[in-house]
């Protein structure tokens, strides 16, 4: 990937690519291990946001498993899991009225007792906190846009800070080459679906013999209510309306902090239906009055949407490559029917950072980094997805009420017969993208209009996500052939990514008369969510990372 411009450089022991839980927490444990050990280690944190935190967004019910793991003292020092979960609750959602699922019917793995409601962007915060305070150098809104390598193939680093190139691809008087940051390993930390992660599973060919990775796409909005209606401690999830059986996902909606409700929807993005709006079903979704309840005489202060990785066990891509390894949501970890996957990238991040410090210590580097995949295999972390892994193809295959009937089945059999299922493993089959059907086989579904109350438009969502990037930079939304949005998608697919994207991006515009469509970018707007990249049927749509510092800066996220 690496070009022939003459940069600067720079050497550290270790390169983490992503200031997220995984990263951080392999960053935090290197210097832990080198303490211990009496020794030094030099560890470069390089974050794409503009200071860390500001691209993380999860619900979050946070499992404190990991945490604890990295710190034992953690309340004692302050970590922001702010909400103990006091009440769980789940409900079938109907167009008008739900159904409460008793608790009790579901297995153990599926309650939050013992799990904190919190910000996940805070947390990391916190944690990039802790992490300087032992000498970790993070770099925020330096994004590595792309990879350098040795002789011998194996990754060797990134090239980071490339700015001052035009729309036109020519360079502006600003212009920097960036510089090369090189490590003796690079661990990927760069979330889902991670420009760099793609290029290192292609090129070593990690995800031989491994099923497609699936895929959700996250939406939340963050409110805060008054007293009347502020339950602390409160989490709720829901499945049903307003998708119908054939589509999976639904709803979260946590409790927190200064009178801060968390709401959220998920939906899975092996749809068929290719006139299905995410974002819309969400404004639909916050009119139910199991939810509207709880926003009355309250005021949404953020928003934004990200991927989530769902493949889980049968995904995971062989995790070593010869240089580094995936950590985190570049790998994915995420537990489908807990929600929750930040336990699980803090343990995988510690479990990397064990195996690099290992390998540094025996005069090693540039090779792959097989202690990692061992210890994996050996971890909590394994043992839990290998116990849910039928959870989302069960679902998939069966539809909402059969199917998460069935992995709730499935659920209660793993996790009381260490692992077993009737079913074995299940497989996912096609990617996402190929999931999606034909337009003529659906009918074109009429949103409701946003009242500015409950529901909202596109624009001034993205607006409180306080995104903003350099206007006149490449788009970092790359078509393959520009051609196929307007020639095959749009007849095909009506040309879906008008509607999945969160963000308004993409557009396709008409003449005057209504002819002559023409497919636009609208780049400025992106929150970096990724769908894109993995739903477009087509696959001509690649994500690359824009200019550092830009995309969504999010509080309390």
């Amino acid at each position: 990937m690496s070009d022939d411009v003459e940069r600067e450089s720079m050497d550290y022991d270790v390169v983490i690519v992503g200031a997220g839980p995984a990263g951080l927490a392999a960053a935090i444990r290197l210097k832990q291990l080198a303490e211990a050990a009496g020794s030094e280690i030099t560890v470069a944190v390089l974050e794409k946001g503009s200071e860390v935190g500001a691209h993380i967004l999860s619900g979050a019910v946070i499992d404190p498993k990991g945490l604890a793991e990295l710190f034992p003292d953690w309340k004692e020092k302050g970590a922001p899991l702010e909400t103990p979960v006091t009440k769980d609750r789940f409900l079938l959602l109907g167009p008008q009225g739900d159904i409460t699922i008793p608790m009790f019917g579901l297995p153990p793995l599926m309650h939050n007792h013992g799990a904190y409601i919190a910000s996940l962007a805070n947390v990391c915060r916190w944690l990039g906190a802790q992490a300087e305070e032992r000498g970790v150098e993070i770099y925020p809104g330096f994004a590595a846009s792309d990879l350098t390598f040795r002789d011998d193939g194996s990754v060797k680093g990134v090239i980071v800070g490339v700015v001052g190139i035009g729309k036109d691809g020519e360079k502006k008087p600003d212009y920097q080459p960036g510089m090369e940051i090189n490590g003796k390993y690079v661990l990927i930390g760069e979330g889902v679906r991670g420009s760099l992660a793609k290029v290192i599973q292609a090129k070593y060919g990690l995800t031989e013999g491994r099923e497609p990775q699936k895929f959700g796409i996250g939406l939340k909005e963050l409110w805060q209510v008054p007293d009347d209606v502020f339950e602390p401690g409160l989490a709720q999830h829901t499945a049903g309306w307003p998708l119908d059986d054939a589509t999976g996902g639904g709803s979260f909606m946590y409790h927190f902090g200064d009178h801060y409700v968390a709401l959220g929807f998920v939906v899975h993005l092996n749809y068929k239906n290719p006139w299905i709006s995410p974002f819309d079903e969400f404004q639909r979704l916050k009119h139910h009055p199991a939810i509207s309840r709880y926003l009355k005489g309250g005021k949404r202060i953020a928003y934004g949407a990200r991927g989530i990785t769902e493949g889980g066990w049968q995904s995971i891509p062989k995790l070593a490559f010869p240089g580094g390894a995936l950590i985190g949501c570049s790998a994915g970890f995420v537990n489908v029917p807990r929600i929750k996957g930040s336990h699980n990238a803090i343990k995988t991040g510690m479990l990397a950072a064990e195996a690099a410090f290992e390998a540094i210590g025996a005069g090693r580097e540039g090779d792959t980094l097989e202690g990692y995949e061992t210890a994996f295999a050996g971890s909590w972390v394994a043992k839990e997805l290998h116990t849910v892994r039928n959870a989302k193809p069960l679902w998939s295959r069966f539809g909402t009420l059969v199917g998460s009937g069935l992995a709730v089945a499935d659920l209660w059999c793993t996790s009381f017969l260490g692992g077993f299922s009737p079913w074995g493993t299940l497989k996912h089959g096609k990617s996402d993208a190929a999931s999606t059907g034909l337009a003529k086989d659906f009918k074109p579904i009429v949103y409701p209009k946003p009242d500015g109350v409950l529901s909202f438009d596109k624009l001034s969502s993205v607006f409180q996500s306080s995104t903003n990037h350099e206007e006149d930079q490449p788009a970092h939304l790359r078509l393959a052939d520009p051609a196929v949005p307007v020639n095959v998608n749009l007849p095909r697919y009506a040309e879906p990514a008008r509607l999945y994207c969160p963000a308004g991006v993409y557009e396709v515009l008409y003449d005057e008369a209504g002819q002559n469509p023409k497919f636009q970018i609208n780049a400025q707007n992106c929150v970096h969510c990724k769908t894109c990249d993995i739903k477009d049927p087509s696959q001509n749509i690649t994500w690359t990372t824009p200019e550092g510092g830009g995309g969504p800066n999010y509080p309390n996220m």
